[in-house]
């Protein structure tokens, strides 16, 4: 399910980008829950408390333009998709410092705006079972599956090292760390080495009877009455890659 943000303070454009993302999202068979916003303050109060795959932002708004907006989103989310639909073509370069999808000028073209939507689902990972909220002390997170190299239980928090070589460490969670993880297991993707410890066995570059080696030299321990277990999983998942 994908949540979109759209904020424009023109009524009109904001009912017509709603419209022409519904009307995409239903051809594509895609679902999708479009939430809208007349001003950047609801917008950034929101995003104090959730997290959105796609936001699609005017940027000449009252009190915050679309760029700052961009700015404060990418604070604590590197992953959503950004597109600015706006009538100043002179933004356009500062908006690069966002890495927004893409700049579009009103009045919308309602084919290219289909096409940027269309790229953007082809490279979101957002199906439920390869996704997962963290709860941050910044606010919720959402980590794809695929960013997530291990992650590593630590005075009742969890510490998810990711692809781009940055870490999101969670607020101190209720329940056990087996409860937490519980989603990841599920997927065919991760193994449990250690009580502590949970890798994507993805980004495994090496391993031996004590430890995984994963990318930038990060290794996660592997405990010796489990590491049969723990070398069969993983030797079926690459075999299992492997097959057509």
């Amino acid at each position: 399910m994908l949540d979109i943000a759209i904020c424009d303070d023109d009524p009109g454009q904001l009912a017509l980008l709603a419209e022409y993302t519904s009307e995409f999202m239903q051809a594509d068979h895609s679902e999708a829950v479009i939430h809208q916003f007349l001003h950047p303050d609801d917008l950034l109060i929101s995003c104090e408390s959730h997290q959105y795959h796609i936001y699609i932002l005017d940027i000449v708004m009252p009190m915050v333009n679309g760029i700052e907006v961009g700015k404060a989103i990418r604070e604590h989310d590197r992953s959503a998709m950004i597109i600015y639909a706006t009538n100043e073509p002179g933004f356009a370069l500062q908006s690069f410092v966002t890495n927004p999808t893409n700049y579009l000028l009103k009045p919308i073209d309602k084919q290219q705006f289909f096409t940027t939507l269309e790229l953007i689902v082809s490279r979101l990972d957002i199906d439920s079972g390869r996704t997962l909220p963290v709860k941050t002390r910044e606010g919720i997170r959402i980590l794809r599956f695929s960013e997530i190299m291990c992650c590593e239980y630590m005075k009742h928090t969890v510490i998810y090292r990711l692809t781009d070589r940055t870490s999101v460490t969670t607020k101190v969670i209720t329940g056990s760390f087996t409860r937490h993880i519980t989603r990841m297991i599920e997927d065919v993707r991760f193994v449990r080495p250690h009580v502590s410890f949970v890798v994507n066995m993805d980004h495994v570059e090496s391993f031996d009877r004590n430890r995984f080696t994963l990318r930038y030299g990060i290794t996660v321990p592997i405990v010796t009455r489990h590491y049969r277990a723990v070398r069969d999983r993983y030797m079926d998942y690459l075999l299992s890659k492997e097959r057509p």
